[in-house]
């Protein structure tokens, strides 16, 4: 006897498809990455919210650090550098010249100062460097296993993993989202 529906699939896929419709469930023992990880009790199930939680709160570290990291790599970038000019005359010996300015003026190099500031021009692509660009690549994979993590836990439908992940995505931006940039969001 053929078992077939009317678009073309056995009953047992029909079953499966049955199963994996797109409807929150609260089953304690619902797969978290693998069947393995299946909590077979209340306190398991509690500890697997918790792992989620700290991951949550994790992935929001993370994103945070990367923000901070960011921040220092293009502050070291920007640093004003000084440059001694040729054929200009100190500061100091300016201000003797002039009879208008009487008194000491006082900078980050100090009295005599020969020097210009330059700074990095605003459109320019950021240089490939070695002790940087590894380290971002890393952050970005680990962030973006993390985040995958995350989604593959609310895409079981289990209404307790679903709010662990929201409560541990809160905690983590209460504790550290201040230091996240808009950009990284």
């Amino acid at each position: 006897m053929d078992m077939t529906g009317m678009d073309g699939m056995d009953s047992s896929s029909n079953t499966t498809m049955a199963t994996m419709m797109a409807v929150f469930q609260n089953v304690m023992a619902t797969p978290l990455y693998s069947t393995s990880w299946t909590p077979s009790s209340t306190g398991a199930y509690a500890g697997t919210c918790i792992f989620l939680i700290l991951l949550a709160v994790t992935f929001r570290g993370l994103l945070a650090l990367k923000s901070v990291q960011e921040s220092r790599w293009l502050d070291a970038e920007q640093k004003r550098r000084y440059v001694v000019v040729n054929g200009q005359a100190p500061m100091a010996e300016a201000m003797s010249r002039d009879s208008l300015a009487k008194g000491a003026v006082l900078s980050a190099n100090g009295i005599e100062e020969n020097v210009v500031v330059v700074k990095k021009p605003t459109k320019m692509v950021r240089p490939w460097r070695f002790s940087v660009d590894p380290i971002r690549a890393l952050m970005d994979t680990v962030i973006a296993g993390v985040g995958y993590l995350l989604m593959l836990a609310v895409m079981t439908m289990n209404v307790g993993y679903f709010l662990s992940v929201l409560g541990g995505v809160f905690l983590g931006s209460l504790l550290v989202g201040r230091y996240v940039s808009s950009a990284e969001h």
